[in-house]
């Protein structure tokens, strides 16, 4: 395929689709073994991203999906579901976990998308060894396969820098999956704009309806080129996303501070070792007094305490840009 003009991409004054990754909040304990998730946090959340009028996606990686079991993902959705009514846009994901060299299994990844089908939510398909072993073209028919068991669902490619079984698949595979017919979607994880420029560039020759949902907090305006989005760093501030988007569809020349203010703390939260930005997540969110804690899952990797002063910093800044 030959280079993308990412110019020619450039969508103005679009409606953009955004989902928003709840993170998982948990209560401070006198020890890790003492610390619990503070449902009533969650449920208040994932409320505060419904009325901003974000989607809001459940047991993914910022709801510590691989480090949770099924009766607790089966509450998750459960709340979810209670506090967006019957009627309330919902997606959750569909995450087995294996080990390395364990074979695809389609009985448990059927069970984990019939969890969430009686939720009433739409299924994000996570990445496993199993799953995205082989070839590209092993990993996007295990796919439509799991596509068999669902009404519609999202599909992921996930970069090795969040998970070790994470496949990010070549361009001729991608059209494969877009031609999935109930695959309204794909998150798309990757950490690189030119993958991504590319995969807009097929998806608007192939099928102009199939969304690529960006899960690039490295680079969140990738919204100008035609990505929706589906994103972690968003959980912290998911209202200042939702005004950032209705900047962008009115063509009002305000979102690009707030694009900017917003991408900082993605910049920040973001930097390595990656998955310790859902500890970020939760000092924004502590310090903007939304939950009780900053405490991560006890299994999860933290950052310093001294990050809680820069992150309030960038907060700051936001709440400038909104106020333009």
């Amino acid at each position: 395929m030959t280079a993308v003009d990412p110019s020619s991409l450039v969508r103005q004054r679009r409606t953009i689709r955004g989902m928003s990754a709840i993170l998982l909040p948990f209560c401070a304990g006198p020890s890790s073994a003492d610390q619990r998730i503070d449902w009533e946090a969650f449920a208040a959340h994932v409320a505060r991203t419904a009325a901003a009028g974000i989607t809001p996606a459940v047991n993914m990686d910022t709801g510590y999906v691989q480090l949770i079991d099924d009766a607790i993902r089966r509450q998750a959705l459960a709340i979810a579901r209670e506090t967006l009514g019957a009627g309330g846009e919902l997606v959750a994901g569909a995450c087995v976990v294996d080990t390395p060299g364990a074979a695809f299994d389609e009985l448990a990844y059927a069970r984990q998308l019939a969890m969430i089908t009686e939720a009433g939510a739409i299924p994000v398909i996570f990445p496993s060894h199993g799953l995205t072993a082989g070839s590209d073209a092993d990993f996007v028919a295990r796919v439509a396969r799991l596509g068999t068991h669902v009404e519609r669902f999202i599909g992921f490619e996930l970069g090795e820098a969040f998970v070790p079984y994470g496949r990010i698949l070549g361009l001729a595979a991608y059209q494969r999956l877009i031609e999935i017919p109930n695959c309204l979607g794909a998150k798309h994880s990757s950490l690189s704009r030119r993958l991504e420029w590319e995969r807009l560039a097929l998806r608007n020759r192939v099928r102009p309806e199939f969304h690529v949902f960006t899960g690039n907090d490295l680079a969140i305006d990738m919204v100008r080129y035609g990505s929706d989005w589906l994103l972690g760093l968003s959980t912290a501030y998911p209202e200042a996303f939702a005004c950032r988007d209705r900047w962008w569809a009115a063509g009002d020349a305000r979102f690009d501070e707030l694009d900017d203010a917003l991408q900082t703390l993605g910049d920040f939260a973001f930097r390595p070792p990656v998955p310790a930005y859902k500890h970020s997540m939760a000092q924004a969110l502590h310090l903007r007094g939304l939950i009780t804690s900053d405490e991560p899952h006890p299994d999860s990797p933290r950052r310093p305490a001294s990050d809680r002063e820069i992150i309030a910093t960038i907060l700051a800044r936001i709440d400038r840009a909104l106020a333009q």
